[in-house]
């Protein structure tokens, strides 16, 4: 069996998704499968993969479900994946030319079950790393400490254990909503075991104008049950006092969407989430009446 599952969830990127197969075929370590998660797509997706399947040239698994969203399509894929290791590599971006070398080697060197994966670079299509490196002496790091502690910018290329990704309790699903924060997962984990900090680019990311990143804005109005059950999470294991207020104040938004006017009483920080009411308010009142598309914008895997 291969050691690292390559997933990627789409919907309708037929257009795209060449780039991310072209970069499997080039990758210079060959012990990987490609598992890739149709989330309803309605364009030319089953017709091209299966064309790829017949070149056999990259090991591919294809899953068709009804649409569920980006995180239903990862609950999907934590349930099929059966390496050791798993990586997202989305609709929109593709693998460095040694990605997979890097990931194996570097895990077989340093890796054990004292930690919960690899964390890497993200870079622009042309090379440049997407917000900052990481701490060049740090050897291994929560994701939340990375972003809270250490002052790290920029997506991050994340490589978990399976056994991990599995146990991990499922992206909830929610009526008439098809988004929750890929976040609440690696925040669980982040409880039990840190990451290998490796500042290595893995992945070449480009932010299209139907990505989940470029239109956060859209994603915060139409699914506020998905990003108020994700707050909770956030703010009870936030790294500092800081994080938890700005996750309290964004709780406060999502529960306003809803009409749910007994959030006071279901935050797990009830004290700070009373002082960031007035906050969630001004903040509720904004996203109604903005169209800016980047705003609360996710740390991506």
């Amino acid at each position: 069996m291969e050691t690292l599952t390559i997933f990627t969830p789409t919907f309708n990127r037929a257009y795209t998704l060449h780039k991310c197969y072209e970069s499997l075929k080039r990758q210079t370590c060959k012990d990987f499968k490609w598992l890739i998660i149709d989330d309803g797509s309605s364009d030319n997706t089953f017709e091209l993969v299966n064309q790829w399947i017949l070149e056999n040239k990259v090991p591919i698994k294809y899953f068709y479900q009804e649409n569920q969203g980006m995180h239903g399509a990862h609950n999907t894929a934590y349930e099929l994946i059966e390496t050791e290791l798993n990586v997202c590599i989305d609709s929109d971006d593709y693998m460095a030319d040694n990605a997979v070398e890097k990931i194996l080697s570097f895990w077989k060197e340093y890796g054990c079950e004292e930690y919960a994966g690899i964390v890497g670079l993200d870079a622009t299509p042309e090379g440049s790393v997407i917000g900052t490196k990481m701490p060049e002496e740090l050897k291994e790091s929560t994701l939340s400490n990375l972003y809270g502690k250490y002052k790290v910018k920029g997506d991050k290329k994340l490589v978990y254990r399976t056994e991990l990704t599995r146990k991990a309790p499922p992206y909830p699903l929610f009526q008439g909503e098809r988004y929750c924060p890929l976040s609440y997962k690696y925040i669980l984990i982040d409880q039990q075991y840190p990451l290998l900090v490796m500042n290595e680019i893995l992945c070449h990311v480009e932010y299209l104008e139907d990505g989940s990143s470029m239109n956060m804005i859209k994603q915060y109005k139409r699914n506020p049950r998905g990003f108020s059950f994700f707050r909770k999470t956030a703010m009870k294991f936030a790294p500092t006092y800081k994080e938890r207020l700005r996750e309290s104040i964004h709780y406060v938004s999502s529960n306003l969407m809803i009409k749910n006017y007994r959030y006071l009483f279901e935050s797990p920080c009830k004290f700070t989430t009373m002082i960031a009411s007035p906050f969630g308010i001004l903040l509720y009142f904004y996203i109604q009446h903005t169209n800016k598309a980047t705003v609360l914008k996710e740390k991506k895997a």
